[in-house]
């Protein structure tokens, strides 16, 4: 990694893990394999960003460290790249354990269950979804009708604008919305002392 750790994919340690080296993968890993309007590929991180937001949005109550999976959600694709769900399931269990055991070693780096409850799962799952459908509406030429039939209708009146902004407007934009959620968590321990 740039930040001069060694990152050993088959058994991940948590210690090897940096937000900056998160950042700076995920700003450059492109959505769609880059078949997106724009002058610049839209990011996993852009994506990233998007779906902890819409996670705020839906669950208005929830903690920090919620907010935090949410964005950490796609953070194993910093280093093995962003594949489509089919080809995933294409690959077999071992392509998801290894997935997992990345996962895993994220969460627990930044304070997070290695296992998130099932609930966060299936809230950060369904804000992934939203956000591909207006990715793929707005930056992969899909229709609307295409986009439900793959994604499913988003809530009457919820709408999201996705931006395309530079990698290190997206990198820099990654590292500072971490940088809030890890204050708010950190805010939310002392206020259970």
């Amino acid at each position: 990694m740039l930040s001069g750790r060694r990152l050993d994919l088959l058994d991940p340690s948590p210690f090897d893990i940096e937000i900056e080296d998160i950042a700076q993968g995920l700003a450059r890993v492109s959505r769609w394999n880059g078949q997106t309007l724009g002058e610049h590929a839209f990011s996993v991180a852009e994506h990233s960003l998007i779906v902890e937001r819409l996670c705020g949005e839906m669950e208005p109550s929830w903690p920090a460290k919620w907010r935090m999976a949410a964005l950490l959600h796609d953070a194993p694709e910093y280093v093995i790249g962003d594949m489509i769900s089919p080809f995933k399931s294409a690959l077999g269990f071992d392509y998801q354990a290894f997935e997992s055991r990345l996962e895993q070693a994220v969460h627990t780096r930044f304070g997070l269950p290695a296992h998130l409850p099932k609930y966060v799962k299936t809230t950060i799952k369904k804000a992934d979804r939203l956000c591909a459908f207006f990715e793929a509406v707005q930056l992969a030429g899909f229709s609307v009708e295409e986009a439900r039939e793959f994604f499913g209708k988003p809530p009457l009146g919820l709408s999201v604008t996705i931006p395309v902004r530079s990698t290190g407007e997206v990198q820099a934009a990654y590292v500072a919305r971490f940088g809030a959620l890890l204050a708010a968590m950190d805010a939310d321990k002392a206020g259970r002392s």
